[in-house]
């Protein structure tokens, strides 16, 4: 018999029997060809996993539907999924939870500086009453757009966020302002004098000091802090930072390395330097917040200060069939890094001082003609890090008038309401 007769006699035995065991089988994997097109396809992967009234839904209360492996993916025998639900389809109030709108705009319409100022808003209210009180009981909700904030919640929280709205829309606030000034002192003996001038203010933050004082006494401090010839300032003369709104000042250098090398075996000479850069300065954003009656003020404070001390040398075998003992040279940072991020409350009419310590230096040294032209090793250069922070009462804008009248003189401090630092 002829070859070809022979395979084609084999194969028309062996296609009923395979045709005949799939049907017997239920399996769907496989369809012979030429069978009926309305044979069973091949299976589908689920993506719905939850109750829709679709066919991969669970068909019983309580079961949960089988893991099913997503194209090019495995799971694990055995492993299954969360168990998800319409539920009852209406939010619950078990606790009195209450639906609230806020009208937003007085606030977000005079703030062009961003493109969403009612996250100001959002972040001051998750500051005031705890990151955890949306993402558990009871049951809450916190939205906003330009125009509205959305909450869901107990009658209580709805109390508390609506303290914090009414701050950010109070008209008798809108133009206040605030002065802040970034110094520096390389010499923190500055205290010998100060200290009787300045009340202690607590202050949660390792190594930071603060302290609130008359506006004569800060006025006095300033100008013979100025005559000493370690004194420096790191931002614009005049900076205001109006209520509600954020200032950021920053002083940035980009400082490139090289962290590794890249293997390139047919360019020579077989490898290429992995570059980075480290943004080297400092980072401060200034956020206040006047109470409805301007007495005290709430602001948080956030600083970012790196300093590269110095690179290390590190050197690496980096061979090729042209050079076998080939090295080359990296370089690993030797950093100094520090983060505050506190909350700070004190009355309006007095000036806030805080003190992070001496840590690396925020700017640049001034130069010293005598010791440049010694090649001496030199330190990394440390400082005194100061902000001083003073209410400037209502400040016309442009396009407006100042209206007139300062901050409340009453020092009445109201009682802390918001949990932890932030």
């Amino acid at each position: 018999m002829p070859m070809h007769k022979a395979i084609l006699a084999i194969a028309l035995l062996y296609l009923p029997c395979e045709t005949l065991h799939a049907q017997q089988s239920g399996a769907t994997g496989w369809r012979a060809p030429g069978s009926s097109s309305n044979a069973t396809a091949a299976p589908q992967v689920r993506t719905a996993r939850y109750d829709n009234g679709e066919a991969d839904s669970p068909k019983t209360p309580g079961e949960t539907p089988p893991a099913q492996a997503a194209p090019g993916n495995s799971l694990p025998a055995g492993a299954t999924r969360a168990q998800v639900s319409k539920g009852t389809g209406a939010l619950p109030n078990d606790h009195g939870q209450v639906w609230r709108e806020y009208d937003i705009t007085p606030y977000t319409m005079r703030v062009d500086a961003t493109k969403h100022p009612e996250q100001t808003i959002v972040d001051w209210i998750l500051r005031e009453t705890g990151y955890e009180a949306w993402h558990s009981s009871p049951v809450g909700l916190l939205s906003a757009d330009r125009q509205r904030l959305k909450i869901y919640h107990t009658p209580q929280m709805q109390a508390t966020v609506a303290d914090i709205v009414d701050r950010f829309v109070n008209k008798a606030a809108e133009q206040h302002g605030f002065g802040i000034r970034i110094i520096t002192m390389k010499n923190p003996n500055w205290r010998a004098r100060a200290l009787p001038l300045m009340t202690p203010l607590p202050v949660q933050s390792p190594g930071v000091q603060g302290w609130i004082m008359a506006r004569e006494d800060a006025a006095l401090l300033l100008s013979e802090l100025r005559r000493r010839t370690d004194y420096r300032e790191h931002n614009p003369p005049h900076q205001m930072v109006f209520n509600g709104q954020s200032q950021v000042v920053s002083s940035i250098k980009p400082l490139s390395y090289t962290k590794g090398i890249i293997p390139t075996a047919n360019v020579w000479p077989g490898y290429q330097p992995e570059l980075a850069t480290i943004d080297e300065g400092f980072n401060f954003e200034f956020s206040p917040l006047l109470s409805m009656d301007t007495a005290t003020t709430d602001a948080v404070v956030k600083l970012k200060l790196t300093q590269v001390e110095k690179m290390l040398p590190v050197q690496l075998e980096a061979p090729s069939t042209v050079a076998p003992n080939q090295r080359t040279q990296v370089e690993v940072p030797q950093m100094t890094m520090v983060s505050l991020h506190e909350r700070f409350r004190w009355p309006t009419n007095q000036v806030l001082l805080l003190s992070m310590g001496v840590v690396a230096s925020p700017g640049p040294a001034k130069p010293n003609l005598i010791m440049d032209t010694l090649h001496l090793p030199k330190s990394p250069p440390r400082a005194d890090a100061l902000l001083m922070v003073e209410s400037r009462g209502i400040v016309a804008v442009p396009g407006t008038a100042a209206t007139g009248g300062g901050p409340a003189a009453s020092t009445a401090s109201r009682n802390t309401t918001f949990h932890g630092r932030y």
